[in-house]
């Protein structure tokens, strides 16, 4: 298959990653590539740690399993560091895009010696500001994105203004934040 990525997220329920991942696969699409999108369903609950995974593609697709050997883990909450194996798998030429204040030190320890890039964002502190509430999900789309140059930030940011304009129809209030929040993670993702 040509170019493609896998990308696992990690999260606890309620936090959007299982919707972040189905965002990221609907930008997907509408650029063009062939996309998968799905959580691994147990007996998810709120706080409860989850797991959702991407596929993009240039060309058809045509696994459909876990995704073991991903290219790109997103860890959503780093209290996931102390009890799941976020590195499993993971690509050293590939990366890990954590939402996190640790220091560098902190995160090397927690991941048990991965040598691959890692990358931070403070999730929290950028959806505060543009939305006034804690949605990690929006800025951990963003910033899967620019590490991972699935499109361009441009493309990104076009595509999910139609979307929120779309899913938020009843609430148009709240597309000018996530916007934002989508703005401020692409300039903010920080490689350690």
């Amino acid at each position: 298959m040509d170019n493609l990525i896998e990308i696992r997220w990690h999260g606890r329920g309620g936090q959007g990653a299982k919707t972040a991942s189905l965002l990221l696969a609907d930008a997907a699409f509408n650029t063009g590539k062939y996309i998968q999108g799905f959580p691994e369903y147990g007996p998810e609950r709120m706080g409860a740690p989850i797991t959702a995974y991407n596929r993009i593609s240039s060309s058809p697709i045509t696994i459909h399993s876990n995704i073991y050997e991903p290219d790109y883990v997103v860890v959503v909450d780093d209290t996931l560091l102390e009890c799941v194996d976020v590195t499993a798998g993971l690509k050293e030429n590939g990366a890990i895009v954590i939402n996190t204040t640790k220091s560098a030190d902190y995160l090397k320890t927690a991941l048990k010696g991965y040598k691959g890039a890692i990358y931070t964002i403070d999730a929290r502190k950028i959806s505060e500001e543009a939305l006034g509430r804690y949605f990690p999900n929006t800025p951990m789309l963003a910033a899967i994105v620019k590490v991972s140059g699935i499109m361009t930030d441009e493309a990104l940011l076009k595509d999910m203004e139609g979307s929120f304009k779309h899913k938020f129809a009843k609430k148009p209030e709240v597309i000018d934040g996530n916007m934002k929040a989508l703005e401020l993670a692409l300039k903010e993702v920080k490689k350690i």
